[in-house]
């Protein structure tokens, strides 16, 4: 969940060819707009097996369209017309996906409350793919949010063995950038892991809902992985929980995709410490994802039939008649089997769509006290109440509502943002490790021109077949810079640069020299803010100097 080092990237094939940007202007004339293609550009493979999402890996990604496929993040085009005032880097696909991120723009438009919170582990300077993250959360909270910002030293010093010293040099850092990119002390939260006693006692809570055969599983930790490491991945679920503590609210965490696997452990630990679930349901028996859409096909068949034959004698499906129904659809085997043989065990009952309220945590009094809450037509049994009247919504806030009076947490599930990750300067990865690779935010301007101007670019061989041919603009470290930077929320000057470089009109050199003045300008610019803020964060209520012992 962290904006580590620098943007982990994603194992999800075993292509060792470096990324593109991965994105094409759509469209013609002056409304065309700035889209990324999910699968980078590139013709999309097979998905593999065995694909792995390591928050703490390295590994470079080849086709983010298998994140899609294999892991079950939504493209944030889909949605991106419901966002009020989306930020450039929606606008232009750098915010490629999401998990659940309508929840947040829909309290946008309704003017509710929602949150962001995305984390940075101070093992290095901040960087030119740090302020990716950096600019989402201000965002956030100039929409409206309430905006957390963490420093996860805890992480660092158990995940990377950084020493108290060096965290508390590079915490300093990070927070001055932040401070001078416009993030908000006095209405935001800024905190350290170590610091905070509510994220640690949160930790400690959630920690009793989660065991080492799952954190095996979604991490690959081994009986040598230190117990300290696998304390700062709970920790992390604590900090994504956090902003719901007095409030259960809409939030969102934006980062790269190689931290999804803290977004869905969080969102799970959100469910368990529920002390009720909400589910569809369509009879007395317990019905998974699956079984749950063959019982709509069946009912919504059935009830069509009996409307169409006019028999007024009985207007109930049964299960029992959908249980022949299926058997003559086509579905999975193993699904069919199981939900058929569930449905001939119940007979005659009748099979009617529902809400149902299962006790996962909830105390007797709270249990007695949802009872009494459902109105309606409901149906009681030992370990859940079915409701005929709410709608799924109505029914979670109901839930939610029950649980917050009797001294539950409410959580709702945490949503996410998935940004791409910026090419190194010098083709491939982007690396703290080479530092001609990356752009620091504490790097001397005039380094930060060299650097540009040594970089590597999507141009031809010559200037003869780039006015030819164009220039791969998706395939150029430069234009990245111009895209997620340099042009600013400047989406036509952006387009500009990538129109006249695919059209031949643009050499590298001069778009060189044009990005390597913008990113002196720009680092010029941030070093003078920083210095700016140093007081603000002074008097923000954060221990930049920590107290732990150094080791």
């Amino acid at each position: 969940m962290t904006g580590d080092e620098l943007p982990h990237e994603i194992e999800v094939s075993s292509d060792d060819h470096s990324h593109a940007s991965g994105e094409q202007w759509r469209g013609s004339g002056e409304s065309a707009s700035r889209r990324a293609l999910p699968d980078g550009g590139t013709d999309a493979a097979e998905p593999e097996e065995g694909a792995t999402l390591d928050p703490w890996g390295s590994d470079t990604i080849a086709d983010y369209r298998k994140l899609f496929e294999e892991f079950g993040i939504e493209e944030f085009d889909e949605l991106l017309g419901e966002v009020p005032n989306p930020h450039y880097l929606m606008r232009r696909g750098v915010i490629f996906g999401h998990r659940d991120y309508r929840r947040v723009a829909d309290a946008m438009q309704n003017d509710e409350p929602f949150a962001a919170l995305s984390g940075f582990m101070p093992t290095g300077d901040p960087h030119i793919g740090h302020k990716l993250v950096f600019d989402e959360i201000i965002w956030h909270q100039q929409q409206g949010g309430d905006a957390y910002a963490l420093i996860a030293d805890l992480e660092a010093n158990s995940a990377r063995g950084m020493s108290w010293d060096e965290i508390d040099e590079h915490a300093r850092d990070y927070l001055l950038s932040l401070l001078a990119l416009g993030f908000d002390p006095e209405e935001g939260t800024i905190y350290r892991q170590s610091g905070d006693r509510e994220v640690q006692d949160l930790a400690f809570e959630l920690g009793a809902h989660a065991n080492f055969s799952e954190l095996e599983n979604i991490y690959g930790f081994s009986g040598e992985t230190n117990v300290s490491h696998m304390q700062s991945v709970v920790t992390q679920m604590a900090d994504i929980l956090y902003p719901q503590l007095d409030e259960p609210k809409p939030t969102v965490i934006p980062v790269g995709p190689d931290q999804d696997p803290h977004v869905r452990l969080a969102r799970d630990l959100a469910a368990r410490t529920q002390f009720f679930g909400v589910t569809k349901a369509y009879a007395s028996f317990e019905a998974d994802a699956e079984e749950r859409e063959l019982l709509a096909a069946a009912h919504a068949a059935l009830s069509d039939e009996l409307e169409e034959s006019g028999d007024e004698t009985d207007e109930t499906v049964r299960c029992e008649d959908a249980a022949e129904w299926l058997i003559e659809e086509i579905a999975p085997d193993d699904v069919r089997e199981r939900i058929v043989g569930k449905l001939r065990e119940a007979g005659k009952e009748p099979l009617r769509p529902r809400v149902r309220f299962l006790d996962r945590n909830a105390t007797d009094e709270a249990f007695e006290a949802l009872i009494d809450a459902v109105e309606g037509d409901k149906r009681v049994f030992d370990e859940h109440v079915d409701s005929f009247d709410l709608s799924r919504e109505a029914a979670e806030d109901l839930a939610r509502e029950v649980e917050l009076d009797h001294g539950g947490y409410g959580f709702v599930a945490p949503s996410s943002i998935y940004h791409r990750f910026m090419t190194g300067l010098t083709g491939g990865k982007m690396s703290s490790s080479v530092p001609a690779s990356h752009i620091s935010l504490l790097d001397d301007p005039e380094d930060g021109y060299d650097k540009v101007k040594a970089a590597t670019t999507g141009g031809r061989e010559t200037a003869e077949k780039q006015r030819e041919l164009g220039g791969r603009a998706d395939e150029c470290p430069v234009y990245e810079l111009y895209a997620y930077l340099l042009a600013g929320d400047d989406d036509e000057f952006a387009k500009q640069v990538y129109d006249e470089c695919v059209g031949g009109e643009r050499l590298c050199g001069d778009c060189k020299e044009q990005a390597a003045q913008l990113m002196e300008e720009f680092l010029a610019e941030h070093q003078e803010k920083r210095e700016e803020v140093e007081d603000l964060l002074e008097e923000a209520d954060i221990e930049l100097d920590s107290d732990r012992k150094r080791n």
